[in-house]
């Protein structure tokens, strides 16, 4: 249990918005008095809750949030008072493990409900972002799942591992080492925490680049598997120095597209030797499984 806690809670459109609004507020106070959730709701818009050990200055947070998602959101914005109990498990009940084939996501309150024939991959996360509960990373891990049936990659690249989820999954199927990076220095810091705590530290090596520049990436490929859970207009970018670090049949994961957008990553990546093996659709969005000719 924990003393009261002051709640500010706002409605907004999508991931991305709730995201910015995230990152400011993260960003603008000292995290060791606030915890910050954002969760998607069945209807597709998101919900961002603050909670703060003391009650906060309600007009700096609705600034920023004004300053993160504009005007009408900032509008809507609601401040309470949460009685005493354990909130930080309170808000965290709205996430209920993600099962994706072998894997399950879940947090730290759900130990206990992981079954035995299921690879656990704990993330407790402050924020919903990378936990296995967006379309997107799930859709990943059912492709993850699908391609470890047919083969057992060699070289596996986790790109724009986030929080490091995709990155524990393949190193805990394959107790073999997964190399991760991200543009964000604080996602790389995050992702081998993760990866500690899941018992595959060793296996997962994080590094901070953006894109492809990074030297190690040579030394560390070719690749036989890559992961790309990232937005469509970098990994349309990406098609052309990704070519270059793939071993031959080498199969690439790509997400974070909208149905709309598949087409055209898909055609870029068929412009540099790549054909589409699988196409997943979940809550709104795409994933791809392509395989180098």
């Amino acid at each position: 249990m924990t003393a009261a806690a002051s709640r500010v809670t706002c409605a907004i459109g999508d991931e991305r918005a709730a995201s910015r609004v995230v990152d400011i507020l993260s960003e603008s106070v000292d995290d060791s008095d606030v915890a910050v959730a954002a969760f998607e709701r069945p209807d597709g818009r998101w919900d961002v809750t603050m909670y703060f050990a003391a009650p906060p200055d309600q007009d700096a947070v609705r600034h920023l949030i004004l300053l993160a998602a504009g005007p009408e959101i900032a509008d809507t914005v609601t401040f309470d008072t949460v009685a005493a109990q354990d909130w930080v498990r309170s808000s965290l009940e709205g996430l209920a493990p993600v099962h994706a084939g072998r894997f399950m996501v879940h947090g730290r309150h759900d130990r206990e409900r992981v079954p035995a024939n299921k690879l656990a991959i704990e993330i407790e996360a402050a924020l919903a972002f990378g936990t296995g509960h967006h379309g997107t990373t799930r859709g990943c891990l059912l492709l993850l799942d699908l391609v470890l049936r047919q083969r057992m990659p060699e070289r596996v690249l986790d790109l724009g591992s986030g929080t490091g989820v995709l990155a524990i999954a393949a190193a805990k199927a394959r107790q073999r080492r997964v190399f991760a990076s991200d543009i964000d220095g604080r996602a790389v810091l995050v992702a081998r925490e993760n990866a500690r705590l899941n018992g595959v530290g060793p296996l997962v090596h994080t590094v901070s680049a953006t894109g492809f520049a990074a030297p190690s990436f040579a030394a560390e490929g070719p690749f036989d598997l890559v992961l790309a859970n990232i937005l469509a207009a970098p990994l349309r970018r990406l098609a052309y120095p990704m070519r270059r670090h793939l071993a031959p049949e080498a199969f690439v994961i790509l997400s974070g597209l909208l149905p709309s957008q598949a087409g055209g990553v898909v055609a870029s990546y068929r412009a540099h030797g790549l054909k589409l093996v699988r196409r997943l659709q979940l809550d709104g969005w795409t994933s791809l499984l392509m395989q180098r000719m």
